[in-house]
């Protein structure tokens, strides 16, 4: 036996057929591996490449979109226009009724004074009545004796013809002419016309002159109704029992006799 029998021998072994196979085998299936993942890149590029060809699609879709964005819009404008003409509408028809309501109350205040201007004649009309019936003995007495006055001449017959000449003019409370005349304002500018000034009411015109009797009436005489200085109406006295006053609303400037409406007293200024 050599004295190396037991040493181990440093030399590689061998590669066995078997060992070269696999090795073969192995190298096989990298290489067939690396041709499948080729394979799928390509599936996959393929595959990406049918996708895209989907985008006209999409793109059709969102400008479906779109359009629908675009008209709700313009549904809204015309809704926000249709609100601006109502509320415009409805502006206007409020500023017409403030003024309806304006007009109204404009119709309805004059109603009230004109109700008011026939209250105050019916109750100087009853007034009058009242003191008709309180002087009508005394006034029939003084209504004979008037009548055999003398005729107007001078002054008094200038007075006269004046308050004559507006007989049939109407009679508006506070009118002093040309046209119109209350009581006092006609018996005012009638004695204007031969230069007597006197006060502008019936009150102060019935203390305006000499009191005188009702039996001694002369042409151009101041009559009165109700107190001296207290006085509701006044006329001028024409003679022949007859007098020319703005009566009221209904007769105007009329011509009366004295039994119509007996005086109170008179006042002499002539």
């Amino acid at each position: 036996m050599s004295h190396t029998a037991h040493i181990r021998s440093h030399r590689k072994p061998r590669r066995s057929a078997t060992t070269s196979i696999a090795v073969r085998a192995g190298v096989a299936g990298g290489v067939l591996s690396m041709a499948a993942a080729g394979a799928s890149a390509s599936a996959f590029a393929a595959e990406s490449t049918t996708q895209t060809l989907e985008l006209p699609t999409l793109s059709a879709d969102l400008g479906s979109q779109v359009a629908e964005t675009a008209d709700a819009m313009q549904q809204a404008a015309a809704n926000y226009q249709l609100q601006a003409e109502r509320d415009s509408a409805a502006a206007a028809a409020a500023k017409q009724a403030k003024a309806d309501l304006a007009e109204a109350k404009k119709k309805a205040e004059a109603k009230k004074k004109a109700e008011e201007a026939r209250r105050a004649a019916a109750e100087e009309a009853a007034s009058r009545s009242t003191e008709r019936a309180t002087l009508s003995a005394s006034a029939s007495a003084s209504t004979s004796t008037s009548t055999s006055t003398s005729t107007a001449t001078g002054s008094a017959a200038a007075v006269i013809a004046f308050v004559k000449a507006q007989i049939g003019d109407a009679y508006v409370s506070g009118g002093t002419g040309p046209s119109s005349w209350d009581c006092s304002g006609l018996v005012q500018t009638a004695f204007k016309q031969v230069g007597i000034d006197l006060p502008r009411v019936s009150q102060d015109q019935s203390t305006a002159g000499t009191q005188v009797s009702l039996s001694n009436l002369q042409p151009g005489d101041i009559l009165y109704w109700g107190s001296a200085g207290s006085a509701y109406h006044v006329a001028v006295y024409v003679g022949d029992g007859m007098f020319v006053g703005a009566q009221n609303p209904s007769t105007g400037v009329a011509e009366k006799p004295l039994s119509y409406d007996p005086p109170t007293g008179a006042v002499r200024v002539l």
